[in-house]
């Protein structure tokens, strides 16, 4: 009886990709707001700034992805902001300018970019379509072009339930 059913899904051989996969774990990612450093919360004093930044505790963004941003509507000078990464890039893994849902997708992109396409080679590839957590646009865009150039199909969705991208046009033998 139990050879009449067959998962014809998993027998097909279908790789699915979830781009989930490639974000950064939330422990991973902190904020550093320079609203904190402003004076009455408008302007950013250059004496003051370079004093309060020589007592910040790095020890917290050790390992980090941080997020530089300030969410005060202000005027920040440029320099700023590279003083700020200037003092944490020694102690974390990375520094991006923007906020935390910014840094997750520049994080999210740099991964997919990284990727070994290798392994994909002649394969057919769904790229998972629903999950937990919201994933940009920009993603699968830069999946397709990753994968695209060594696939055999994309496909976006569940393996179940496909939307056909991309299907490698068939060799014609010269036999």
């Amino acid at each position: 009886m139990s050879d009449l059913f067959k998962n014809k899904v998993a027998e097909s051989g279908i790789i699915t990709l979830n781009l989930e996969d490639f974000l950064p774990a939330e422990k991973d990612l902190i904020l550093f707001d320079l609203k904190a450093f402003l004076f009455m919360g408008l302007i950013l004093k250059e004496k003051d700034f370079r004093e309060a930044l020589k007592q910040i505790d790095v020890s917290v963004y050790e390992n980090k992805t941080v997020a530089l941003t300030c969410s005060a509507d202000a005027v920040i000078p440029v320099w700023a902001y590279m003083l700020v990464s200037s003092i944490l890039s020694p102690v974390a893994k990375d520094v991006f300018f923007g906020d935390i849902t910014g840094a997750e997708k520049e994080i999210l992109i740099k991964n997919i970019k990284a990727l070994d396409n290798t392994a994909y080679t002649d394969q057919r590839v769904v790229i998972k379509g629903c999950g937990e957590k919201h994933i940009p646009e920009d993603a699968y865009v830069a999946i397709t072009q990753k994968l695209r150039p060594v696939v055999k199909s994309i496909m976006y969705g569940e393996p179940c339930s496909t939307v056909p991208v991309f299907k490698k046009p068939m060799q014609r033998s010269n036999v």
